[in-house]
């Protein structure tokens, strides 16, 4: 069987029937050509796409929750409606003692700051954080380090600064770590420099200092603004989610159905969605580019139906002197795979070069919005597979047809 794939004989004939019919038989291949261009470029760009999300939200631990206090919508145990939530220490302890699933609780607190640095100033956003806090939302450090546990127990006056206030406050290339910064008239020496990102879980920082500094500045004493829970990767955020503004609730004597005194934001259940779509759309890319094919496919099957007829004297003659059914059949078949897959080659390579081109185009620089499209290389054999498997079926129908006419039959043919 497979010595016939290498006779000569056979290979002159699917020369034979394509160069007489050259113009047909590629715009014939253009169908199929263009199904496996559009499966690559899709497939590639939402890897592209794919990849880009996963690099914005890599450094983040994207099973989290981020919950506040807000006001009373309902009277509750004596108090009236309005009432303000206030959130503290000891909440995001029991949180942590008593809600299954949860890895992490990451109190914070925020503020508004006058920063000052010899003669240049500006408003920056400041928070109070412990070092878990990089676990959960990485920085990216350009210089020096985040906070750690010393900073922490000695309530040092130590400060992590984006790359905004360096651009505002520091001269160009000057090393900013040791220096030092007034943030509401109090010196804080500079120990680290992050890149500031476009994305970012929860409110804009621009600053960190520790969570200890930040309550005796600011005089907060167990009150937190807000905290940030992380679940363990097996367990639903959105569950967890429920259970703690439960929990919290009955902590601040708050009516269980009051919907209002406490605000949330689910980066899981969100991202969920992201990558929810992000699944859509490969899916939907698979079931476009292999409708394609089919549809490039039963054209190739049309143009041999076409071939067959017109060569009905010569496969007349050709079964007169012996040729058998499955001879004539398996040339046929052999002709049908030949076309598709010349044509699915040069897909593949078209395909390749478009993703090369939004690579350079869109796919550069830290915005960059299509990082890396590329399919795997099994991704191109199961195409390849695809088109075999396809062009071997639309190769029978013509094959069938040419078995069927008698060779007396054939012969009379003019």
């Amino acid at each position: 069987m497979f010595k016939f794939l290498f006779d000569r004989d056979t290979w002159q004939e699917v020369y034979d029937s394509f160069s007489k019919n050259k113009l047909r038989s590629i715009l014939t291949m253009v169908g199929v050509w263009w199904g496996i261009l559009l499966l690559i470029g899709l497939l590639g760009s939402a890897r592209g796409l794919e990849n880009s999300f996963n690099r914005l939200f890599g450094d983040f631990a994207t099973n989290s929750v981020f919950i506040w206090g807000q006001s009373t919508s309902k009277p509750f145990k004596g108090f009236q409606e309005g009432k303000r939530v206030q959130l503290s220490l000891s909440d995001a302890k029991k949180i942590e003692e008593n809600i299954d699933g949860v890895e992490f609780v990451v109190p914070r607190n925020q503020n508004q700051a006058l920063v000052v640095r010899k003669f240049l100033t500006g408003n920056f956003s400041v928070a109070g954080d412990y070092p878990l806090l990089d676990q959960v939302e990485k920085k990216k450090l350009i210089h020096g380090r985040f906070i750690n546990q010393n900073d922490i127990d000695d309530n040092k006056k130590v400060v992590v600064i984006s790359e905004d206030i360096y651009k505002q406050l520091f001269e160009k290339e000057e090393n900013p770590i040791g220096e030092y910064v007034q943030i509401n008239d109090i010196n804080f020496k500079v120990i680290g420099l992050f890149k500031t990102s476009n994305i970012s879980m929860g409110p804009r920082i621009d600053m960190h200092i520790p969570f200890t500094t930040f309550q005796q500045v600011y005089n907060q004493g167990d009150r937190i603004g807000w905290l940030m829970i992380t679940g363990k990767p097996e367990f639903d955020i959105v569950q967890i989610e429920k259970d703690a503004n439960l929990l919290l609730k009955n902590l601040n004597n708050i009516h269980p159905k009051d919907n209002r005194a406490l605000g949330s934001a689910n980066a899981g259940k969100e991202i969920g969605k992201v990558t929810g779509f992000l699944t859509g759309m490969q899916f939907l890319t698979w079931f476009v580019g292999i409708a394609t094919l089919i549809a490039g496919v039963f054209a190739i099957g049309n143009i041999l139906l076409i071939t067959v007829k017109e060569r009905t004297k010569e496969i007349g003659v050709r079964r007169a002197l012996g040729a058998t059914p499955f001879e004539i059949k398996r040339q046929i078949v052999v002709e049908a795979v030949f076309l598709t897959l010349v044509a699915g080659l040069f897909g593949i390579i078209s395909g390749g070069w478009i993703l090369i081109a939004l690579d350079a185009a869109f796919g550069q620089g830290d915005d960059a919005t299509i990082v890396n499209a590329s399919v795997s290389i099994a991704v191109v054999f199961i195409a390849l597979v695809i088109l075999v498997i396809l062009g071997t079926l639309i190769g029978l129908i013509p094959a069938f047809k040419a078995t069927s006419i008698k060779p007396i039959e054939a012969l009379r043919e003019e």
